[in-house]
């Protein structure tokens, strides 16, 4: 049943990612403001449409982002739930970078068990079942998918040890934690690179061994890290909570996360 969860789960995102496509190529995109001050657009909300509807099928209950949120009282009894950010780095996406995902995750009591990025700009797909051990990606020449197309999906690996230090930091939030840790890491002759990079795509930067650490000292949400967290643990990584040194829960009565960060376990 999980591999057809992975299934639902992929094509899904490409295919919201191909209705983002289609707005951020051709059409003015008007930004809105929610509560929280963050920005929103059509682009969020018709990906959230398709992929609310796209996952009914699984029957199991969706939290997203741009969506309704159950309250806790009945999150609670969740033993499994999909997690999605429809379109994560809606600034990147307004500023037409292309450093924007799309993240569906699969969460089980807490846990993400399985985890898909889609980078609609890049047609690159990443994805992976936890238990598996596996990671893999898929470069797309169209934004479709099939399931005999997944056959030529490679399998990525984790930076291993080295003198050089990568740390992949967000492309709006590099703030003074990250040039302590460099200096940290200089104090002890280490050579060190930052790698900036939008939304999502740092998990990826880390999971395909492009960056070996990822730091977080900013505002996050579930969505935000749910499917990068599942690919990473996937390949021997593990997001950790920078209080208690544990690793990131999900479906939490706050879904804000703490400050962490991804490293091998």
């Amino acid at each position: 049943m999980i591999q057809t969860y992975l299934y639902n789960a992929i094509e899904a995102s490409v295919n919201a990612g191909a209705l983002i496509m289609d707005i951020y190529e051709n059409q003015i995109v008007e930004v809105e403001t929610k509560a929280d001050n963050s920005p929103v657009t059509i682009a969020d909300q018709k990906a959230n449409d398709y992929i609310e509807e796209a996952l009914q099928s699984t029957g199991i209950p969706v939290m997203s982002e741009e969506g309704e949120h159950a309250k806790f009282e009945v999150r609670k009894n969740w033993n499994q739930c999909w997690i999605v950010d429809p379109l994560d780095g809606t600034k990147e996406f307004i500023k037409r970078n292309g450093e924007f995902t799309v993240n569906i995750a699969l969460v089980e009591n807490g846990k993400p068990i399985l985890g898909v990025i889609y980078i609609p700009a890049q047609k690159a797909l990443y994805y992976a079942i936890t238990a598996e051990q596996k990671a893999f990606k898929i470069e797309l020449a169209e934004h479709n998918i099939t399931a005999d197309m997944l056959q030529h999906a490679v399998e990525i690996f984790p930076a291993n040890e080295s003198d050089v230090i990568t740390i992949t930091s967000s492309r709006s939030y590099t703030n003074q934690q990250i040039f302590d840790l460099i200096a940290k890491f200089e104090g002890e002759q280490k050579q060190t690179k930052l790698i900036k990079a939008g939304s999502s795509l740092k998990f990826c930067l880390m999971a395909e061994g492009k960056a070996s650490y990822y730091p977080r000292y900013a505002p996050t949400m579930e969505w935000d890290t749910a499917a990068g967290h599942a690919i990473c643990n996937a390949v021997g990584l593990e997001a950790y909570d920078l209080e208690t040194n544990k690793p990131l829960k999900y479906n939490k009565e706050n879904l804000l996360n703490p400050w962490f960060l991804v490293r091998k376990k």
